[in-house]
């Protein structure tokens, strides 16, 4: 194409998320789960107005979302069912945060951020996001939903990506999200494995129910603690997953101290996130740096060079980077 269409295109993108945003707040692609719908059907569901929605609907469908039959109807696409509530693979929650009026306002104000190197959502709001959200526990609860979406998208990557099968005792550290959920994983599909997982008060009851109902609690032992202090010894294998991201060096690098610290001389050491590729090539990971940008001070998306020179510093050697069909890399490391 073009290139000006192909620019027209990019800087219309926003207009396909606030599409998609809406399509997920009115649960259309749970009404389609059995069977395609008329649009009257659908309207009425939805309490919306019927050509309206037409309109949003044909707009999705043009992009593979959703399809709209020869008689007038719309069913379900594969990518529409990522929009599906619950379930694995279910991108609603994340679809819904991503058209939210908090959200889209800080990135309309992404310029500041360029100009002055400070996060935007504390210029819009006049407050850190995290003092934000305590403000607004409804808005607080669906970011939530979304990132235990995207968690579990890592995990997905992981347990497809690496063998864990003689790791003995894992050992998981705690995020915002995570409850234990990869741990749970890892130990359902290797039952001679022990685990341990790290986090403070509030995340290790929400483990220990999680553990419980997956069947694996008897395997498990739960530590209370923070990564900036000190982290649990005696793990054959530390996984600290979609973290390290949202922390400046000096910080990040306390963390990857601690790890090596705990760690003897035949642990290892899996770090998950996004690694910037060099030079050109297209990657989510540098559009969710800028959302890094704009919503935190400090944080950032490192290429694997930065992440190298971070480990070095924290007495880490890098010993592989395997690459996974999601946006997402297993950084391995052992003590230097």
């Amino acid at each position: 194409m073009p290139p000006q269409v192909v620019m027209l295109q990019m800087a219309n993108a926003y207009r396909v998320s606030q599409a998609i945003h809406v399509a997920a707040k009115l649960g259309i692609a749970d009404l389609l789960t059995d069977g395609a719908k008329s649009i009257s059907t659908l309207a009425e569901a939805t309490q919306t107005h019927p050509q309206s929605l037409y309109r949003l609907l044909r707009s999705l469908a043009s992009m593979g979302i959703f399809a709209e039959t020869e008689t007038g109807d719309f069913e379900m696409t594969p990518r529409g069912a990522t929009l599906q509530s619950g379930g694995s693979g279910s991108l609603r929650d994340y679809a819904i945060v991503a058209g939210e009026q908090w959200h889209w306002q800080t990135w309309g104000d992404v310029l500041y951020s360029v100009k002055t190197g400070k996060p935007a959502f504390d210029h819009v709001y006049g407050m850190e996001f995290l003092d934000y959200f305590a403000q607004n526990p409804d808005l607080a609860s669906t970011f939530d939903r979304s990132m235990v979406s995207l968690l579990e998208t890592i995990d997905t990557s992981i347990l497809a990506n690496y063998d864990f099968s003689d790791a003995g005792t894992i050992v998981e550290i705690g995020i915002p999200g995570g409850y234990g959920n990869l741990l749970a994983r890892i130990l359902t599909a290797n039952p001679v494995l022990r685990g341990v997982f790290f986090d403070l008060a509030p995340g290790l009851e929400l483990a220990k129910t999680l553990l419980t109902e997956q069947g694996v609690y008897d395997r498990c032992q739960l530590v209370e603690g923070e990564p900036f202090s000190s982290l649990p010894k005696g793990g054959d294998l530390y996984i600290l997953k979609n973290f390290i991201h949202d922390f400046n060096d000096q910080d990040a690098g306390r963390v990857l101290k601690h790890c090596c610290e705990a760690m003897d001389d035949t642990a290892k050491l899996l770090v998950v996130e996004m690694v910037i590729p060099p030079g050109n090539a297209p990657a989510l990971g540098k559009i969710v740096d800028i959302e890094a940008l704009i919503m935190s001070s400090g944080g950032y998306e490192r290429t694997e060079a930065q992440y190298r020179s971070l480990f070095a510093a924290a007495g880490l050697t890098v010993i592989n980077v395997i690459s996974s069909r999601s946006p997402f890399s297993i950084i391995e490391a052992v003590c230097a």
